[in-house]
């Protein structure tokens, strides 16, 4: 096999050539670069793997040295792992068995191109002697010493006899490996932003495809209850059905007859004996068994129009009270607001709480630093938290009241809705 040839034009012409490169160790083929002693481009041509090649390191001006230009197993990785992340590549060049001196990973493009003969020309790559009329800055000979034309004229070498060689400090040597298994390789962002392990989020996809597919059949489901409810009863959208609020009529309840139009309706929370006492001083001892309660509803049309409706509820603390709604009243309810005592719901048209609360809306009533509730622990409630002391957030805890019992009335009982 023929060793003498260029290795940088030898490894070009075999790559342009799409020749198959294989390895060999001492003269025997070899099944990795790891094992190799020699890359084989063709079958007269080996090239030792640790050769130096003309490819003129980075940060290297005057090549004086064989260990100031990359090896041919250098030159070849960084074709051979082309399209390899930065960190899986410098990984792979490693396990190869070249810990140091290999082609960065932003260099590794422009080597790439020129033995692939897209580009002609590189600046780092030094001309051969033949190619060139001026005698360039050849590294001198040793016994890593770089390769030249075959056809190199003797006459040029008997020109200058007095010229000294430079034979390199056995110690400086030494060092200088040593610097150069310390070096960072330095990092691109496409490096940094590309990981060693491929990302796989199927796992995620499929769980949010469920969920996904709920929502389209609960919004169906939706649809088809509200085309339903105005099939089956065509008179409730003829009349006002205005929907029913039940509170509890136990005196130390925090929402009562006294204080929830102040709290539904202009969203302060003022306690219940103070209320009273302020009804009493207006004249008023006794408060009404029905309050009707309006708030401001803004809604948005299928062209994005914002319309603003004025809602009307009705609240009332005992089943007298209800009954004077009509036989239908209990249909009309869409909340109870409980203080987890279960004798509120005796005269119930449900009694039990769990029966109770899924035919309304359950509001579990409760200051904000209360221990939890055992009793409603099984109960389909949501808690309403109001602050003993911070008025200012009363506004929030009353906007989150109706939010909870819009979503509910749009999903269960959608022809209050619209009245």
């Amino acid at each position: 096999m023929n060793s003498d040839a260029d290795p940088l034009l030898a490894l070009r012409q075999a790559i342009t050539a799409k020749d198959t490169i294989t390895y060999a160790q001492n003269g025997e083929p070899c099944k990795t670069i790891l094992e190799a002693t020699h890359i084989v481009v063709t079958p007269t041509c080996s090239l030792p793997k640790s050769a130096p090649t003309r490819y003129r390191k980075p940060g290297v001006s005057a090549a004086s040295s064989p260990d100031d230009f990359f090896s041919v197993e250098a030159v070849f990785l960084a074709w051979l792992l082309q399209s390899a992340p930065g960190a899986d590549y410098m990984k792979q060049a490693r396990e190869s068995g070249l810990a140091a001196g290999f082609v960065s990973v932003t260099e590794r493009k422009n080597v790439v191109d020129w033995l692939e003969g897209k580009i002609s020309e590189n600046e780092r790559i030094l001309p051969l002697v033949a190619e060139s009329t001026t005698p360039p800055n050849t590294p001198p000979s040793s016994s890593k010493a770089l390769p030249t034309t075959p056809h190199r004229s003797t006459a040029t070498t008997q020109s200058s006899p007095s010229k000294r060689r430079y034979v390199a400090d056995s110690r400086d040597v030494e060092v200088v490996k040593k610097i150069k298994q310390n070096e960072v390789e330095l990092r691109d962002r496409n490096s940094v932003l590309r990981g060693i392990k491929p990302n796989n989020f199927s796992n995620i996809r499929s769980v949010y495809s469920d969920k996904l597919k709920k929502m389209k059949e609960s919004r169906s489901g939706s649809a088809a209850a509200v085309t339903a409810s105005e099939t089956k009863s065509p008179a409730r959208k003829a009349k006002h059905n205005y929907p029913i609020i039940m509170i509890s009529s136990s005196p130390t309840a925090l929402i009562t007859m006294h204080n929830v139009k102040r709290f539904l309706q202009e969203s302060i929370f003022e306690p219940s004996q103070e209320a009273r006492q302020r009804a009493v001083a207006e004249g008023n001892p006794r408060p009404e068994d029905m309050i009707p309660i309006y708030r401001k509803r803004t809604s948005i049309d299928s062209s994005g129009k914002e319309h603003e409706t004025q809602a009307r509820y009705f609240v009332v603390d005992s089943v007298e009270a209800l009954g004077k709604f009509g036989p239908d009243a209990w249909d009309r309810v869409v909340c109870v607001m409980t203080t987890g005592q279960a004798w509120q719901f005796r005269p119930y048209k449900w009694s039990e709480p769990i029966q109770l609360f899924h035919h309304v809306k359950g509001i579990y009533v409760s200051w904000s630093n209360d221990p939890p509730n055992a009793k409603i622990k099984d109960w389909n409630v949501t808690e309403l938290k109001i602050d003993p002391l911070r008025r200012h957030v009363d506004k929030s805890v009353v906007a989150h009241f109706w939010k909870i019992l819009d979503t509910w009335t749009s999903a269960n009982k959608p022809w209050l809705m619209k009245g």
